[in-house]
């Protein structure tokens, strides 16, 4: 999200005002001056819980505590994201190109992604990284959409306009979205795109029926009676996607169905763990 525009403009400042309002930390933009400040914290502050630096250490532990569960090619790539922004070197070359350092982050996970796509044997545990993935692109696709557009806009045509071709930069969607209403950029169709599109896979639509798609595959682990509750809710999730009228954005707004996509996307999370890794032991010691 943070490959957008980091000079000095209004709409860089608005641009940033919506990722970090986004991503849960519009403290940081408090406390830091300007979209590059802001940025370079967010990418190196190894104590904030959603810097890049602490999300790909993160990543890479727990790659390391399950490391023959994965690929060869899934661990070198994590490794090489986590040393390229951890080295001597790192803050330097953010300081002389953001934009590219932080392209060449986005262009890492992308082949983290591919590789696990891949390379990775399509079973149990390449679901629950789909799934967590999945939900994971869900929330903040919502949680942007919600930032962007959930209050009126302060009606700067020119501002605007580069704000919005930003938000589709964020959510690498600027060429699906133009090849789809060619150079038509307007709050209510980047809305009913990002939201609605089945086809796009960072619309919300999408990602929403793959959770519901991975969890039904999961659920036949769960040694419960019936459908599991992370299906359950999953299927509803769906469903309120796939069955929602898009007039119902322009008398409504969208801010009721993207804090629900958010919720649910949430429950869904806490109900994966209470059925699959926090379950009574009683349940798995025979009869």
């Amino acid at each position: 999200m943070l490959n957008a525009s980091l000079d000095h403009s209004d709409s860089a400042a608005e641009t940033a005002r919506i990722a970090l309002k986004a991503i849960g930390d519009p403290k940081v933009m408090a406390a830091r001056g300007t979209p590059f400040e802001a940025a370079m914290d967010l990418a190196f502050d190894r104590e904030g819980i959603s810097s890049i630096v602490t999300s790909l250490a993160q990543a890479r532990e727990n790659a390391r505590q399950m490391r023959d569960q994965i690929t060869t090619e899934m661990w070198e790539q994590l490794n090489a994201l986590y040393l390229d922004i951890t080295g001597p070197g790192s803050r330097l070359a953010f300081d002389q190109g953001s934009s590219s350092f932080l392209h060449r982050m986005v262009a890492g996970l992308h082949l983290f992604k591919g590789a696990s796509e891949a390379t990775m044997s399509h079973g149990e545990g390449w679901r629950y990284l789909s799934l967590g993935a999945f939900l994971e692109r869900a929330q903040l696709i919502a949680r942007l959409l919600d930032a962007a557009f959930g209050k009126p806009s302060a009606g700067d045509t020119e501002r605007d306009h580069l704000v919005q071709v930003s938000l589709l930069r964020m959510a690498c969607a600027l060429e699906p979205y133009l090849r789809a209403h060619t150079s038509d950029i307007k709050p209510a169709l980047i809305l009913e795109f990002l939201l609605f599109n089945k086809e796009f896979p960072r619309s919300i639509r999408f990602t929403t029926a793959r959770i519901e798609e991975h969890a039904r595959a999961l659920s036949q682990h769960a040694e419960t009676a019936g459908a599991s509750a992370p299906e359950r809710l999953a299927g509803r999730l769906s469903a309120l996607l796939e069955f929602t009228d898009t007039s119902d954005l322009a008398t409504n707004g969208a801010s009721e169905i993207l804090r629900t996509v958010t919720l649910e996307c949430g429950r869904i999370h806490e109900a994966i763990h209470d059925t699959f890794v926090a379950y009574p032991i009683e349940r798995r010691l025979p009869a």
